[in-house]
């Protein structure tokens, strides 16, 4: 009977050994569950922030673009102004260089005879 006791007891002892190496393989089992979600986390945010790095750089660059585009065309506008301002300013010169031709001939002859009397 000493026996059956001495194997019921060890066989306990077993079981309670078996139960505290089943905790135990449960705990790290957790543990690193636990870790790898905390790392499937950080690697799902670091996508997310690269996904919207990507967006926020294409919208700059749409909007460079834009402003680009806008500032070319008044610079445009701006350059063709001033060629038609040039254009009306050398026809008003075209139209009175010959009434200054006239009036400067006119004085230089003025002085020439003044000159010669």
């Amino acid at each position: 009977m000493t026996d059956d006791k001495d194997d019921a007891f060890d066989a306990l002892q077993e079981i309670k050994e078996e139960e505290r190496k089943a905790r135990e393989l449960i705990e790290d089992a957790r543990k690193n569950r636990a870790s790898q979600i905390i790392r499937d986390a950080y690697e799902e945010a670091r996508k997310i922030k690269e996904d919207y790095l990507a967006r926020a750089r294409q919208e700059s660059e749409k909007r460079k673009e834009a402003i680009i585009k806008k500032a070319s065309s008044e610079a445009d506008k701006i350059r063709q102004a001033a060629e038609e301002e040039a254009k009306r300013l050398s026809q008003r010169v075209e139209s009175l260089l010959p009434k200054a031709v006239d009036k400067v001939s006119e004085q230089i002859r003025r002085h020439l005879k003044g000159r010669l009397t």
